[in-house]
């Protein structure tokens, strides 16, 4: 029987292996080096003006908030409307920092639906975090317009987003936004072993996550090493976090970004042919993406009735399904904050299942997945 995982990370091996053994022979892995090459890359890609590479995007998000909270002197328990249909990373991160989550529903895209935002926003609402899918967009331009009009700090995280680009201007998603966070995790569009980038509007700002994302020091090693001459004094000037990345996931990003755009379209490819087996089949909903834009296409997701069914109904063929994500709202830590009526969020909750998506998933894998998810449909009538 033959094995088709949910995702697979794909990697340039020998490629990756050059710039690996580039950072062995020169004796430096940490902070620096292939990073600030790294960051300056991913800024000529992007048209961020600014970006910070960190050890992974929850570290990203917690920093944020976490500088957002100090720079504009926040108090606790104020408000951060979010999705509660997310990894727990965006929204763990709330409470690190002693902020209330607030639950906005969203709509059939499974991003934040703009009326309920609105509904929501008090004087007490600092920021709102929108999480961007699967690589979708929905409603994304009117919230972060509502957010721009109320004095609200709009954050992106953009875990799935890697590449999501506007069709109008072919430009990465997020330029604009206060905050956007992105994820070069494993099985993520731009793979790395795990890291994350921070995007800050604001060059203060930035210049305080570079510090804080190295224990508040005022200097990296790798600053204090240049030109063969180390430097060993250095100050600390704020309470920190170990966040920085470092040169070897750096290396492996490098050679990711190279084929960013190349590998999502081929994601795009499989999401199109997915489309075209599935799209007949009344029994389940696909969950479509935006028409203005490039999508990364990290997921490709579906609604059915009979979603655990499903999962190992496929299982016992051999196909790995995912379900992104458990309502939020329903964990333990949140159960003081679900005071809101999110009926869409719950109903989609019980029902979206993600099928396999990967760069080396092939289109006779994804002829196999559309159909024995239509004969389980089929037969479960």
């Amino acid at each position: 029987m033959k094995k088709i995982p949910l995702f697979k990370p794909y990697f340039r091996v020998d490629e990756t292996l050059a710039e690996i053994k580039d950072c062995l022979e020169n004796s430096w892995t940490g902070i620096g080096y292939k990073t600030e090459i790294f960051e300056t890359e991913w800024k000529n890609y992007s048209s961020f003006k600014f970006a910070h590479f960190l050890n992974s995007a929850t570290s990203g998000l917690h920093l944020a908030l976490n500088i957002f909270k100090h720079h504009y002197s926040w108090k606790n328990n104020d408000e951060v409307i979010t999705s509660p249909l997310t990894f727990i990373s965006t929204n763990s991160v709330i409470l690190q920092e002693s902020l209330k989550p607030v639950f906005a529903d969203i709509d059939d895209s499974l991003c934040l639906s703009s009326n309920s935002v609105e509904s929501l926003i008090t004087e007490k609402t600092k920021a709102l975090i929108y999480v961007g899918i699967g690589g979708n967009t929905r409603n994304y331009r009117k919230i972060k317009e509502i957010c721009k009009s109320r004095g609200i700090i709009f954050i992106l995280d953009a875990a799935h987003m890697a590449g999501s680009k506007w069709k109008k201007t072919n430009k990465q998603v997020g330029i604009g936004a206060d905050c956007a966070i992105f994820s070069f995790q494993a099985v993520k569009n731009c793979p790395s072993s795990d890291a994350g980038m921070i995007c800050f509007k604001n060059e203060k700002l930035d210049s305080m996550a570079r510090n804080m994302s190295w224990l508040g020091i005022d200097k990296t090693t790798y600053q204090r090493s240049k030109n063969n001459n180390y430097v060993w004094k250095y100050d600390v000037t704020s309470k920190g976090f170990k966040y920085h990345g470092n040169s070897i996931n750096a290396s492996m990003c490098l050679v990711s970004l190279r084929y960013l755009d190349e590998d999502n379209e081929i994601r795009r490819q499989k999401a199109a042919l997915y489309d075209k087996f599935l799209d007949e089949n009344h029994n389940l909903e696909i969950i479509r993406h935006d028409d203005d834009l490039y999508s990364s296409r990290h997921l490709y997701q579906i609604a059915v009735d009979k979603r655990d069914e499903l999962i190992q109904y496929m299982a016992s063929k051999g196909i790995s399904l995912g379900v992104h994500y458990q309502l939020n709202s329903y964990f333990k830590i949140f159960k003081n904050f679900n005071n809101n009526s999110i009926p869409t969020a719950e109903n989609y909750s019980s029902r979206i299942v993600s099928l396999p998506m990967s760069v080396s998933l092939t289109d006779d894998d994804v002829r196999l997945v559309a159909r024995e998810i239509c004969d389980f449909l089929k037969a479960s009538k």
